[in-house]
């Protein structure tokens, strides 16, 4: 892929993931929707929304995806939608991140992947800064809450990982999000005593499901065929910067000095992660 094309996709990607964090915790904190219903409207619209592009390509869907990769995906949304019940964005991203990293840093070292040093410093570097913009503002979540936000991060770096080796990403994708689709019902059949739908709710629901996930989880499957799997996890560091920075604009956040400092050691060392080394 054209290295400015590559870079054009991995930023989108990255602000549909953010764009993912701020509809899902903007709809559990200031709507009636209950978690179990959000996961469930997020994966249906995003089931809907890419049956609609295969159709369009005349194309069956169902071949394509795997049930592995189907149940890391639905863990993945299940678990931070519940996760983000109580907890706040800044110690929700430290998490998620940091088991992501772990997961996927992991599957590197095994498969013999390793980091130069420059490398290693732009890891540390935004490692670091990751630290300085959520540490400071940490509020103390529950243990369920935390076991579920890494098990969300876990999950989602073995998504990840599985995506890596595939060849035709909106019909992995689509195929994973059907498949999902049926356990997103399962799961809506067991929480139905205590639904609770709300039209905004529904809302972030959807635009987070058929255009945050849908269509950024191709993206992200296609640049994942391009890079390895340490470069991978360094450039989800820049996520929470984006979601924090989008914070400010759209929620009206205060602007920190935690944020001065965290956003340029984070980019900066994606930024060397990826210029030191093959991706």
């Amino acid at each position: 892929m054209n290295p400015l094309r590559l870079v054009a996709y991995t930023v989108l990607t990255m602000l549909a993931f953010s764009a993912n964090s701020l509809l899902c915790r903007l709809a559990l904190k200031e709507t009636s929707i209950d978690a179990a219903s959000y996961t469930t409207v997020r994966i249906l619209s995003a089931a809907a929304m890419l049956w609609l592009l295969m159709r369009w390509q005349a194309r069956s869907p169902l071949k394509y995806g795997s049930w592995r990769s189907t149940l890391a995906l639905f863990v993945y949304a299940t678990t931070l939608s519940f996760a983000y019940r109580s907890i706040a964005a800044g110690a929700g991203a430290l998490m998620l991140v940091g088991a992501v990293q772990v997961t996927m840093m992991s599957a590197g070292f095994i498969a013999g992947e390793s980091m130069n040093r420059l490398q290693s410093v732009g890891f540390a570097a935004a490692m670091a800064g990751l630290l300085v913009l959520v540490l400071p503002g940490v509020e103390t979540p529950s243990v369920l809450d935390s076991v579920l936000m890494l098990a969300s991060g876990i999950a989602w770096g073995v998504y990840s990982l599985f995506g890596r080796g595939v060849t035709d990403p909106i019909a992995a994708t689509c195929g994973n999000f059907l498949r999902a689709a049926l356990l997103a019902s399962g799961l809506t059949l067991v929480a139905l005593p205590w639904m609770k739908l709300d039209g905004r709710g529904v809302l972030y629901a959807v635009l987070s499901g058929a255009l945050a996930s849908g269509l950024g989880y191709v993206m992200w499957y296609r640049v994942l065929q391009h890079m390895r799997a340490m470069t991978a996890s360094t450039v989800q560091l820049s996520a929470p910067v984006i979601t924090t920075l989008a914070g400010v604009v759209l929620l009206n956040e205060a602007v920190t000095p935690s944020l001065l400092i965290a956003s340029p050691l984070i980019l900066g060392g994606i930024a060397l992660v990826l210029r030191s080394g093959k991706t």
